[in-house]
């Protein structure tokens, strides 16, 4: 897999977006996108609601394992569409200090290798086939001593957050997000659409420019996703469906 330097945030509106997409239609080339949601545990209205948004649109719903209901598995029966991500085991802070992680390095790798059998385990016996094996560590902090555990347990991916500050883990594909559209640090809400458009026209001009085909990853949490957001994901979405050179790529396709 490429690794993709880091490259300056910026501001855009749409038809910025719709200019960088025309550009990848005149090289030939089609954009591909993929959606990862994370913190799913349980059926509710917050998901109902990012179901209708996505509105048939291949999404990767990272479940936590240990509080996942049995109720989510009866939910998803019919939404073909969505596959399931391995999201931690509680997500609980494991660390002593500093950023907030579940896999610090402090932690004892048998207890990690545990977790994780145990997460693959049920979420394997819960939602069978659509269980991918990909790791989607909580905060997208994971230590890299643990990275042998996660090929022990059959994992094939791991997917945080781009652009990475080091080239992704040895011997696991990187399946990376690269715009988070909650607005953390602030009041959780959206964060815009110029920042939102902004994000995407800089991985896609990075990777057009890299000659890499790699999809571009849109991060969201249903929990805290409010009507702002809904209305730039509806846009978005359709704006993917119309232009000859994007269109919504599934997990199982990326792991491919």
């Amino acid at each position: 897999m490429t690794y993709m330097p880091q490259v300056a945030a910026k501001v855009a509106e749409w038809p910025d977006l719709a200019v960088e997409l025309d550009r990848w239609e005149e090289a030939g080339k089609v954009a591909r996108f993929w959606w990862r949601d994370d913190d799913a545990a349980m059926p509710n209205p917050q998901l109902d609601r990012l179901l209708a948004v996505a509105d048939g649109a291949p999404l990767a719903l990272a479940v936590i394992p240990a509080d996942v209901k049995d109720a989510l598995a009866a939910a998803l029966r019919w939404q073909p569409q969505v596959a399931v991500l391995h999201h931690g085991w509680c997500h609980a802070n494991r660390a002593a200090s500093g950023k907030k992680s579940e896999y610090p390095p402090e932690r004892h790798p048998v207890e990690v290798a545990d977790e994780l059998d145990e997460g693959r385990k049920r979420l394997r016996t819960l939602f069978g086939s659509r269980a991918h094996p990909v790791f989607v560590p909580p905060w997208n902090r994971f230590s890299e001593r643990f990275v042998p555990l996660l090929t022990e347990a059959g994992f094939v991916a791991v997917s945080q957050m781009a652009p990475r500050k080091t080239a992704p883990p040895r011997g696991i594909a990187a399946i990376d997000v690269h715009l988070d559209i909650v607005a953390w640090h602030a009041d959780r809400g959206f964060i815009g659409e110029a920042a939102a458009l902004g994000g995407l026209v800089v991985a896609l001009r990075a990777r057009r420019e890299a000659g890499d085909g790699g999809a571009v990853g849109l991060l969201t949490h249903h929990l805290v996703l409010d009507a702002p957001s809904e209305a730039f994901l509806a846009r978005f979405g359709a704006l993917v469906d119309a232009h000859a050179a994007a269109r919504w790529a599934g997990i199982g396709e990326l792991i491919a």
